[in-house]
């Protein structure tokens, strides 16, 4: 009907409908940020001694935005590649350059894990989140509160080493070890999950032997070892697996070896010679891992990279995995921070390299764990899966309100109780 004013008049139902539907549009500010590109800060090493790995975290993150022809949930990505050179002062300047100049909403990296623990406090003061992309440090939960602005797309150093030292023990029936592992937190760390869990199986670690992070010559250190142990844990990264194997095999020792997962790392690996063969590891990731996802992954680096990927190159493509997995859920925002985070700590992945990754109160991953053996195939080495520990948490076997009490993993945490 009509109005006194000549206008038709619209009924009530009418016009309740009429803003139900306008409620199911985006609002203007979603609509907005939709067409915006979506910058993400990018913390890696170009240069110094750690660049190998940096160059490898690159490709892991090339190859993720390739298959996506550079979008996420239908925003151009604009990475923001920074170099920190294994750093961690360069890599808290850095780290500032990408929050308060280029003003990106989320970070991926820094490649080493004292850079992450160096911009920790910068993270929590900004509230820009961080996806580390390599091991975490269980120092972090027993020296300070948890940052909620820091999650993690790799667990801890130990976290690999507890189900080793577990089928060390079991299943490859080791009664007696001795441990060798670069004497910093990395090494400890590795270290005392191992040491742990091969005891609580019934093993005995009867000698440690810390060499400096920095050593070149390992023959003094070779020198100690006992003859008669079953076996040996190393525990290396960076280039010196590669050293300590050549020299263990030049100085004619005939000792099984098992490592932590640096030490069989693909990005080594492949510099690697037959003395590498047999050795035994464990990690998140291998390249010989049988699944769809990881295959595809794997001729994805062949194709664009002309070699096998590595913990390394997987990092950020886990960590851009969360990032997009999180934007479904937010509808591509990233201004709301707080519904950004929350989508990002509530991320399950079933998909990818690395196979299914939840994250735990500390948002540090619950993971697949893969017992490795080195093998040649077709002219390379590559690390064959042995066993899967599935859903392993950074805690093992323990409970994590007690392991949290605990000392930081040193020198002398774990105690040694069997040594001779």
């Amino acid at each position: 009907m009509l109005g006194r004013t000549g206008k038709t008049a619209i009924s009530r139902r009418r016009l309740l409908a009429g803003g139900a539907a306008l409620g199911l549009l985006p609002s203007c500010p979603a609509i907005a940020q939709s067409s915006e590109p979506l910058r993400i800060g990018f913390l890696t090493v170009k240069t110094g001694p750690l660049a190998a790995g940096g160059k490898q975290q690159e490709e892991g993150a090339a190859l993720f935005l390739k298959e996506r022809n550079g979008t996420i949930v239908g925003r151009k990505v604009e990475l923001i590649t920074q170099d920190t050179s294994g750093n961690p002062a360069l890599a808290k300047s850095k780290t500032q350059e990408l929050v308060e100049l280029h003003k990106v909403p989320v970070m991926i990296g820094p490649l080493a894990t004292n850079e992450a623990l160096a911009i920790d406090g910068y993270v929590r003061d900004t509230k820009v989140p961080l996806i580390t992309t390599t091991s975490a440090a269980t120092v972090d939960l027993k020296s300070h509160a948890v940052n909620p602005w820091v999650l993690h797309a790799f667990g801890t150093a130990p976290q690999v080493t507890y189900p080793l030292g577990d089928y060390a023990a079991k299943s490859l029936g080791f009664k007696r070890m001795t441990i060798v592992a670069e004497d910093f937190t990395y090494g400890h760390e590795g270290a005392g999950g191992f040491q742990l869990a091969f005891e609580a199986a019934g093993g005995k670690i009867v000698q440690k032997l810390w060499p400096p992070l920095n050593a070149m010559d390992y023959v003094p250190y070779l020198a100690q070892i006992k003859r008669d142990v079953d076996a040996i844990y190393m525990g290396f990264a960076g280039a010196n697996p590669l050293r300590f194997l050549k020299q263990f095999s030049e100085v004619g020792l005939k000792i099984a070896v098992l490592g932590n997962t640096t030490s069989a790392d693909e990005g080594i690996l492949k510099l690697m010679g037959d003395e590498a063969v047999g050795m035994y590891s464990a990690g998140w990731y291998a390249a010989g891992l049988e699944t769809g996802d990881n295959k595809q992954f794997v001729a994805g680096i062949n194709a664009d990279f002309k070699h096998d990927p590595g913990f390394y190159t997987a990092g950020p493509y886990t960590a851009l995995l969360i990032i997009e997995e999180a934007l479904k859920t937010t509808g591509g925002r990233t201004d709301d921070a707080a519904l950004f985070l929350k989508a990002m700590h509530d991320v399950r992945l079933s998909h990818g390299p690395i196979g299914p990754v939840r994250l735990d109160e500390y948002a540090t991953p619950v993971l697949d764990i893969y017992i490795r053996k080195v093998a040649r195939r077709d002219g390379k080495l590559t690390n064959t899966i042995l066993k899967t520990y599935p859903q392993v948490s950074q805690f093992w076997t323990y409970d994590p309100a007690t392991f949290v009490t605990q000392p930081v993993f040193s020198r002398d945490f774990p105690p040694s109780k069997y040594l001779e």
